[in-house]
């Protein structure tokens, strides 16, 4: 029995990280809409959604099968709750990805317009998300803890491209509606990288037993 939990385990973990992986992919392809003006990107970010949100589905199924089957304890049970909370997380980057490139489509039949940080701000986002996983992968709570740290430069970047596309509106009415959803974009990106924050402090929690979500002192 114990050499079938810890397979079904070692499943949990890699129906995650295809998740993640997928959600990686999905905000890349989502921000060449935008970028590159490539409306075709929007049918690849559109398929791997399908398949996040059925991983999603599968992976709460197999978490509740683990908690009755099995009635784990200490860290596999830290575990299981973590996958659980990270399942939800990584759905929700999904999410984001798809509303990106849905805007992007928009954007890509109207003029072009000034993308303030956005460049900037996949980055910062795409990086968080990435070394998240990594560190839910290798339980590395010191990349974890980088990843946390990081988030304050993306609501840097999310205020600044705010304020810059403000003052472009007011110059320009015409360019009201682009700014906007340049605006929206920016925003979805700002909670793509709330999630990578929330995937770390899982990765704290499910390794250490820690739950530092509302700590005023996160490292």
């Amino acid at each position: 029995m114990k050499r079938h939990f810890d397979a079904d385990l070692d499943d949990l973990r890699g129906r995650l990280l295809r998740m993640g992986s997928l959600c990686e992919e999905m905000v890349h392809y989502a921000v060449k809409v935008v970028v590159e003006r490539e409306e075709s990107y929007l049918g690849d970010v559109q398929e791997w959604e399908r398949q996040v949100n059925a991983l999603h589905i599968e992976i709460d199924e197999v978490c509740l099968r683990l908690i009755a089957l099995h009635q784990p304890a200490a860290d596999d049970l830290r575990l299981i709750a973590a996958a659980i909370k990270i399942n939800s997380d990584l759905e929700r980057v999904g999410d984001q990805a798809v509303n990106i490139a849905e805007t992007g489509v928009y954007l890509c039949k109207e003029p072009t317009i000034k993308l303030g940080d956005i460049p900037r701000m996949v980055e910062v986002a795409a990086g968080m998300l990435k070394d998240a996983l990594d560190a839910f992968a290798r339980g590395d709570v010191e990349l974890a803890r980088e990843v946390i740290q990081r988030d304050d430069e993306e609501d840097r970047l999310k205020s600044q491209t705010f304020n810059e596309l403000v003052h472009l509106m007011q110059r320009d009415a015409s360019a009201i509606q682009r700014g906007m959803d340049i605006i929206l974009i920016a925003r979805n990106l700002e909670r793509i990288a709330d999630h990578a924050t929330n995937v770390a402090e899982d990765v704290i929690f499910m390794v250490l037993g820690k739950d530092i979500r509302h700590s005023v002192e996160k490292i």
